[in-house]
């Protein structure tokens, strides 16, 4: 079983930058593939980034790309979201995903197996 818990959420104004944290437990990060979806109110979850388990293969949304980094730190078994450039549009609960193939950084969110409860990013104006 793969426990994930995120963190790093909180309240910044557009431009600043916000690094999320997501502790993996149960598998190692690098035989999972794992990713970053996000859901404001109202809407439906949406893809943001993944990443297969050695990270040679990355995915970003095109809303995301250049502003948005996903990457692991094997020693500490955690994967992380380095969010820079934030805009209000960017406000949701962020929730980290693994997958157990892990040579795979899919996209679809009903080919994650594990879910983390989410954190809340709100970019003010």
């Amino acid at each position: 079983q793969v426990q994930l818990v995120e963190s790093g959420g909180g309240l910044v104004e557009a431009g600043d930058s916000l690094r999320l944290s997501c502790a993996v437990s149960g598998r190692r990060v690098v035989s999972v593939g794992t990713g970053w979806f996000r859901q404001a109110p109202g809407k439906e979850r949406e893809f943001v980034a993944s990443q297969s388990g050695y990270g040679q293969l990355r995915n970003y949304a095109d809303s995301v790309k250049g502003r948005f980094t996903i990457s692991r730190d094997v020693a500490e078994n955690r994967v992380y979201l380095q969010m820079n450039s934030l805009k209000p549009e960017d406000t949701a609960v962020y929730y980290c995903a693994a997958d157990r193939r892990s040579s795979y950084a899919t996209v679809r969110a009903e080919e994650y197996e594990y879910w983390g409860q989410g954190t809340q990013v709100t970019v003010s104006i």
